[in-house]
């Protein structure tokens, strides 16, 4: 030890340069690699369908973000790939003039971004204004699909589905598969409390938009009274016929129009009655089909059945009454009225995967088609949620299985039999 005193300093500084060596090796080899040739070919080709979209040929900039013969580099900030080759993660910057709060804009973006990374995923895009930045993330599969059961919820309170657990701090304990399971509910609420009182669901052939309406009259019969208004005139709830509270289940354009106006002069009547108000049951007025009814009547020269409905429409949150409707694109387009457009302000969209920005009912086209009973939901001026509705088929469908037509048959109040014995006059 002593005869390497001298030379002690020349050591420490060399185990230093060591230890020093050591770790920038290390360093390099966590360093994260670049992207492959092919990562940066499906970048730049991502890049390439967008930039139309960015650029301008009176950019201010002397370097814009987006031009024809452009690099990804400069534009993407922060980007993932699944194991696949797959693009999981994009984070881009756009030029501080594109017009980040124009709906159409910001869906023509969205829309380019999700077919170039591939149709048959769903994606959440996250616009920074502030910073100019967006964020497009490959969303997660939907919960499970959950079949028709009773949910423990408050009176004034409906399921319309399930979404993502980071969508709502709620959980609802229900039957998956044989199974227990608590999952993240959208609950949409009703009566005088509530800013968004009735409800418009719309989405294409076969999206499950009757399904939703089936499973939304078996929640409220637990506690108020139905009216049915069956525009397709195909029986799909003809089930509800007779059940205690089913005040009427209407299949011909003429038992809808008497239905319909029943219901208007019934608000009415609720209204100049406040001291019976809370002694009635409230009232659901279920529409599916409206359209098809409105041109229906028109044929035969009667009153569109969608005037009936606004009286309920503007007064029903007072009068107790809620209006659900359900619809088929494209038809509700241009077929649905101002009235019922405004005063349904819980929106869902069936049978695509697609944002809904603002008061728009049209999913954004070019996005992955959803399955039966999948979409978007939107309740006032809320965010937007993914939804997954409860699976509620016609048990009176052959194609039910029996399984599920039990479930279903289950929810319904049961009919009170007359009583047999004959009652003798004393």
């Amino acid at each position: 030890m002593i005869a390497l005193t001298p030379y002690g300093p020349w050591l420490a500084v060399g185990a230093l340069m060591c230890a020093a060596a050591w770790t920038g090796r290390e360093a390099a080899e966590e360093a994260p690699a670049g992207p492959t040739a092919e990562q940066c070919d499906r970048l730049q080709a991502l890049y390439d369908a967008v930039a139309p979209c960015f650029c301008t040929e009176d950019d201010p900039h002397p370097q814009p973000l987006y031009t024809p013969d452009g690099t990804w580099d400069h534009a993407f900030v922060a980007h993932a790939f699944a194991p696949n080759e797959r693009l999981e993660h994009v984070e881009l910057r756009y030029p501080p003039y594109f017009p980040d709060t124009d709906a159409a804009a910001r869906g023509r973006v969205q829309q380019v971004l999700a077919t170039k990374a591939g149709r048959d995923r769903d994606y959440r895009f996250d616009w920074d204004e502030e910073h100019n930045r967006l964020r497009m993330t490959v969303r997660a599969a939907l919960p499970h699909p959950v079949d028709a059961q009773r949910f423990v919820t408050a009176p004034t309170e409906s399921v319309l589905g399930f979404t993502d657990p980071e969508s709502t701090a709620r959980r609802l304990p229900v039957i998956v598969d044989g199974q227990q399971c608590e999952l993240p509910p959208v609950v949409w609420r009703t009566g005088p409390a509530s800013t968004e009182s009735h409800l418009l669901v719309v989405g294409p052939p076969g999206s499950g938009t009757s399904n939703l309406l089936r499973s939304l009259a078996l929640q409220a019969l637990a506690h108020s009274d139905l009216i049915v208004v069956d525009g397709t005139g195909e029986g799909a709830y003809s089930f509800l016929s007779g059940r205690p509270g089913v005040l009427a289940v209407e299949t011909s354009p003429t038992g809808a129009h008497t239905a319909l106006q029943w219901a208007a002069h019934e608000t009415s009547r609720r209204l100049h009655t406040p001291a019976e108000l809370s002694q009635s049951r409230p009232l659901w007025v279920i529409v599916d089909r409206p359209t098809l009814l409105s041109h229906l009547a028109h044929d035969q020269g009667h009153c569109d059945p969608q005037d009936l409905l606004e009286t309920p429409l503007r007064h029903g949150r007072a009068a107790r009454v809620t209006v659900a409707l359900a619809d088929q694109l494209p038809e509700a387009e241009e077929g649905l009225s101002a009235t019922v457009r405004s005063r349904t302000r819980a929106k869902v969209v069936l049978g695509q995967m697609g944002s809904v920005d603002g008061d728009r009912i049209n999913p954004v086209l070019g996005t992955a088609p959803a399955q039966p009973g999948q979409g978007h939901v939107r309740l006032g001026d809320g965010p937007t949620h993914r939804i997954v509705v409860p699976h509620t088929p016609d048990p009176q469908d052959s194609a039910t299985a029996p399984a599920l037509r039990t479930a279903v048959e289950g929810l319904l109040p049961a009919v009170h039999e007359p009583d047999a014995t004959p009652v003798t006059n004393v």
